[in-house]
């Protein structure tokens, strides 16, 4: 009796056993909601985190140990992310399932954007450039900052990793368009190094869409030579948050809607600490950067019935910007191999800078209905920026011993020379702006889309300077620099633009317009004409023509205004580039992916050129109009899914930019912003088996720009630096939880400039015992790691 018992014990464990040490089939077809296959989602199966991908028929297979309950995720860069949980019974074998995904959609006022079906409008544009935010969120860089993704497009230049500052076609950091929601953005004045810079302005937390034009864009875009960025922040539609932590700072936000769903919020708050990454540079001391930024925007449906005819948006923001360094000691060596020469600096005292950046502005939207809609802007920017700094370095330079068979090898072995810099400053700025914009669009037809606008600015800016540095060097000074005085600009300027997009046909599209600005401060009316065209031919492949011809003025600003004596020069008149841009885009398939192409090539005629000095990411203008310049050049981009699930792009840029000053009988010389080839690589990649660990690379590579001795406008480009080499690698690892209020956690390791290169941003100017200058280089961040988490709620 007891041996029949236990036989019938061993047969159900037996059967138990083999029960739960099967397998289970997981098979499946993803679906977009048209019913189309979808190539190339990537599947991540918990427990067991064994992944893959679909096939070009939307189908995948995979085998996982049987259990009670799977979770699955479903993930595509142009799809929303789906997780869904899966009951298995005990003697289930196979799990079929058939998911059908949607496109991951924005809405921004009235119009649909998603990240593969581009709106038609856009791609139309010349030198226009679509940019996902998630692809910006991974970038590896030291602060996260958004404005890196821009570096790597062709014709953007930003070699210095310490700036959000950019360079687009030849031009310079003071040239560039910056909107959020419509709403025009605003820079700190004083900045004179990267590392005194604090964060720049877009939180790409808060991000919904991106567009930036390289150049040639419409009349409804403001006043400048170079490009226009175009930010769209979140409407939220349901709650969200994150936190970020990192050796170099951190950051947070979170957004949702109100039960009735006619308000939505996003917030959020950063922090940056540069200290340790300041720290790899050559001037040693005590570092105390703090740099804090809180911002958000509210959207109000104001509308009865819920149709969001009528809408009112809130953005504010402050930035606290403080940088406090000590500074003892600093050692370079340069040179060539035949013959190096080294500066060793002792410091005695400090710099201290502190910027409050207010911004803030109001956007109503109406619209009167399905052909006319009405937006009303008003904002408000408030900057109160101080600047103090007394700093006294003793400088020994020296030649130095490059045989390795001496016993004195990499020593010092003469002196070349002793001396001492002095820089003194106390500065203060207070600027107040004050914006008013109408915007309106009305389609009276299905081919016609009418937009104008009217605009108006007060500018009221106060600067008191005081600051002066000299060099003492073998028993003699030299003052370099010498400036006191008190500053008052006062400046009203009215806009206005008027553009027709009228559709040919199914394949033509032209856009014509003008748009219009007067500054009372020099009287002058400014009128520029601009013309775009595009045509995609009825061809088998998917090919659009595009080319634009525009007048671009910029009326001077605070800071071109002044000279290097400080004198404000108010009859100076508005720079003017004349774009000629034309070039193509190209679609296709590629390993049953997407792809795009795009090409362009341009020629940029300047007029009325304001000739400046450049030192690190400081500009000081010449305050006069006897340049005349242009920029050439032709710009390459590659950008799909070489991973699949995955975006990563290629480009190219190659620029000549010159300018001809009309009093130094030279002729042509080059630019400071001549940077003749631009190279970089944005590159994504995950394990095969697991796509929740994921590669990402930045790579930079920028021909050396021209340099010249300061305050010396005949000989300022005639030397040519360093080129700028970088790579920034990040690995990260992406953790799935069943958690109801933690959804997912990310956590990172970036190798930053992971090759060790010195990349020069500037140079320092020091004299040798006869009185020969020497341009001393003044280097950038070296290797540096930094770890980070991130939380998803």
């Amino acid at each position: 009796m007891n041996l029949k018992r236990y036989f019938l014990l061993l047969l159900v464990l037996l059967q138990v056993t083999t029960l739960y040490s099967q397998s289970l089939k997981v098979l499946g077809t993803i679906k977009d909601t048209d019913g189309k296959p979808v190539p190339a989602v990537n599947v991540l199966i918990k427990p067991g985190d064994l992944g893959t991908f679909t096939d070009d028929a939307g189908q995948f297979e995979l085998t996982v140990s049987h259990t009670d309950n799977l979770t699955i995720t479903f993930s595509h860069i142009r799809y929303q992310d789906q997780s869904v949980n899966y009951a298995i019974q005990p003697d289930q074998t196979q799990l079929t399932i058939d998911l059908k995904m949607a496109l991951d959609i924005q809405y921004l006022e009235g119009v649909k954007v998603t990240d593969d079906q581009e709106d038609l409008s856009i791609r139309e544009e010349v030198s226009v450039y679509k940019i996902n935010p998630k692809s910006a969120s991974v970038l590896p860089s030291p602060f996260g900052d958004f404005n890196k993704i821009l570096n790597t497009l062709p014709g953007v230049v930003g070699n210095n990793e310490l700036s959000s500052t950019y360079a687009v076609r030849g031009g310079n950091f003071d040239e560039n368009l910056v909107y959020v929601n419509d709403i025009l953005i605003y820079r700190p004045f004083l900045i004179r190094a990267g590392q005194q810079e604090g964060l720049s302005f877009i939180n790409p937390d808060l991000v919904a869409s991106v567009e930036f034009s390289a150049g040639g864009w419409q009349p409804k875009y403001g006043d400048k030579l170079s490009s226009s960025l175009n930010i769209q922040y979140k409407k939220p539609e349901e709650s969200a948050a994150s936190i970020s932590l990192g050796l170099l700072g951190g950051n947070a936000h979170f957004e949702g809607t109100n039960r009735k769903k006619n308000i939505s919020y996003i917030f959020g708050a950063r922090h940056k600490s540069a200290a340790y990454l300041l720290e790899t540079q050559e001037t040693q001391g005590g570092y105390r950067p703090r740099f804090t930024d809180i911002q958000s925007f509210i959207n109000f449906d104001l509308s009865d019935d819920g149709s969001k005819d009528t809408e009112l948006g809130v953005l504010f923001s402050y930035a606290r910007n403080r940088y406090q360094v000590v500074p003892e000691t600093r050692e370079t060596t340069f040179g060539v191999i035949n013959q190096s020469l080294r500066l060793l600096v002792a410091f005695d005292g400090r710099e201290t800078l502190r910027y409050d950046l207010w911004q803030g502005g109001l956007k109503l939207t109406h619209r009167f209905n399905d052909k006319f809609t009405s937006k009303f802007m008003s904002s408000a920017m408030r900057s109160g920026e101080r600047e103090y700094f007394d700093v006294e370095g003793g400088y020994l330079l020296c030649d130095v011993n490059n045989n390795p068979g001496t016993n004195n090898f990499n020593e010092c072995v003469s002196v070349r020379g002793i001396g001492t810099n002095y820089d003194y400053g106390r500065n203060k700025l207070e600027a107040t702006i004050y914006n008013l914009e109408n915007r309106n669009v009305y389609r009276p037809g299905n081919r016609s889309v009418i937009e104008f606008g009217f605009g108006y600015s007060r500018q009221e800016i106060e600067d008191e300077i005081d600051e002066y540095s000299f060099i003492d060097s073998s028993d003699f000074v030299t003052i370099t620099r010498t400036l006191n005085t008190q500053l008052e600009l006062n400046t009203n300027i009215a806009t206005a633009y008027l553009q027709h997009t009228f559709y040919i046909d199914d394949q033509q599209t032209v856009t014509y317009g003008a748009r219009l600005n007067y500054r009372d401060v020099n009287d002058q009316l400014l009128i520029s004409p601009r013309l775009q065209y595009s045509i995609k031919p009825a061809w088998r492949r998917d090919i659009l023509f595009k080319a634009a011809l525009g007048i671009y003025q910029q009326p001077p600003f605070y800071r071109e205004l002044r000279d290097f004596g400080g004198n404000l020069n108010e009859n100076l008149k508005a720079q003017t580039s004349v774009h000629f841009i034309a070039g193509m885009d190209y679609n296709f398939k590629l390993w049953g992916r997407d792809f795009k192409f795009l090409s362009e090539g341009y020629y940029k005629k300047l007029s009325n050129v304001i000739a400046y000095d450049l030192d690190n990411v400081k500009i000081r203008y010449y305050a006069n109009n006897r340049t005349d310049a242009y920029a050439m050049g032709v710009d390459f981009r590659v950008s799909g899914e070489f991973i699949p699930g995955t975006e990563s792009w290629f480009s190219l840029g190659l620029l000549n930019t010159r300018e001809d000053l009309e009093d130094d009988n030279k002729g042509s010389v080059r630019r400071p912003s001549d940077q003749h080839i631009n190279l970089a690589i944005f590159f994504q990649d995950h394990l095969p088996n697991d796509p929740t660990i994921r590669v990402n690379l930045n790579l930079l590579f920028g021909s050396g720009l021209p340099f010249g001795p300061p305050n010396d406008i005949n000989d300022r480009t005639v030397f040519i630096g360093r080129a700028y080499r970088r790579v920034d690698i990040g690995f990260s690892k992406i953790i799935t939880l069943k958690n109801k209020l933690l959804k997912s956690l990310w956590l990172g390791l970036d190798v930053l400039n992971l090759l060790g290169t010195n990349n020069t941003i500037s140079y320092t100017w020091v004299q040798d015992f006869s009185g020969i200058e020497y341009g001393v280089p003044n280097n950038l961040s070296q290797r540096f790691f930094n770890a980070k988490v991130h939380a998803r709620f």
